[in-house]
């Protein structure tokens, strides 16, 4: 995984080089190459090669999808959204850059995704897969995804988050588990992959996306903010919706158990070799500690 963390930065250095105006691109860098996980590139590329495609064809859609990656954060941590300061250890974009600075990064982050699937794809897969990847990414970050779940999100707001179990899931689903869905769809598209694999693997990461967002609500509860590198606790204060607030500790640690058993029996019957990545990803997010 550090080897394909190390490649895929590389490629958004490449990707997003400083250029003028040099302020806006400032604030996009810094939000885009401050670390991570990568979580979304690496799920897109192992999706391409488990299904027998060439990494590099998915590159520039893996780093298109962490461009929308650091995009959603940037205007997560917005002090009209979920107002956080911290962000991956350092000051949040709005707090280096100014509000409207870190809403125009995003914008731009976001126009500059697309048109780095355009234009870097091209010569190394067929037009239709590329417009399909493009479909496919926009459709599952906008309100039928990412974006309607973060509305459902501030919805719910705090005073007992205002739903239950379905709700939670609801939110987690689309906020979440939509960016890693759209994450293993283009890699498997772009592969070449069957309407079967790509079915499977779309339960893979949706099953991968809400375990991740399960641990962190664990995390929020059991880590201090120096450990997690953002502010930990913020939930409980307002009083939002989580897993162990609905379930307790215990049960969302089973609960995440459950999920990663589920999403690596949709990673059977491929290739054991090119499933490997993801059974690893999928095992981080179970034991990660920040």
């Amino acid at each position: 995984m550090l080897e394909k963390v190390t490649a895929v930065n590389q490629a958004l250095d490449s990707a997003l080089p400083l250029a003028n105006p040099i302020g806006i691109h400032e604030a996009m860098r810094y939000s885009l190459l401050s670390g991570g996980k990568r979580i979304c590139p690496i799920v897109c590329l192992a999706a391409c090669r488990l299904v027998g495609g060439d990494e590099s064809a998915a590159m520039p859609s893996a780093c298109a999808l962490e461009m929308i990656h650091a995009m959603s954060l940037m205007h997560d941590d917005l002090p009209c959204m979920d107002d956080d300061d911290l962000r991956r250890g350092r000051p949040s974009s709005h707090v280096v850059f100014g509000e409207r600075a870190a809403v125009l990064a995003g914008y731009a982050l976001l126009a500059r995704a697309f048109e780095h699937i355009a234009t870097a794809t091209q010569g190394t897969a067929p037009p239709g897969r590329i417009v399909r990847v493009v479909d496919e990414i926009a459709r599952l970050i906008g309100p039928e995804g990412v974006v309607g779940g973060q509305v459902a999100d501030l919805k719910c707001g705090g005073g007992g988050g205002g739903g239950g179990l379905e709700q939670l899931e609801y939110i987690h689903l689309h906020k979440t588990a939509a960016s890693v869905e759209a994450s293993a769809v283009a890699g498997a598209v772009l592969g070449g992959a069957c309407e079967e694999e790509i079915d499977r693997l779309r339960k893979y990461s949706r099953c991968t996306g809400l375990m991740f967002q399960v641990v962190d609500d664990i995390l929020d509860v059991t880590k201090s903010s120096e450990e997690l590198g953002k502010t930990s606790g913020k939930d409980k204060v307002a009083d939002k919706m989580t897993y162990p607030k609905l379930i307790g500790i215990d049960k969302s640690r089973d609960y995440v158990h459950k999920l990663n058993k589920e999403a690596q029996d949709q990673l059977l019957g491929f290739d054991p070799e090119k499933a490997a990545p993801l059974i690893a990803l999928a095992n981080y997010i179970v034991h990660r500690q920040k």
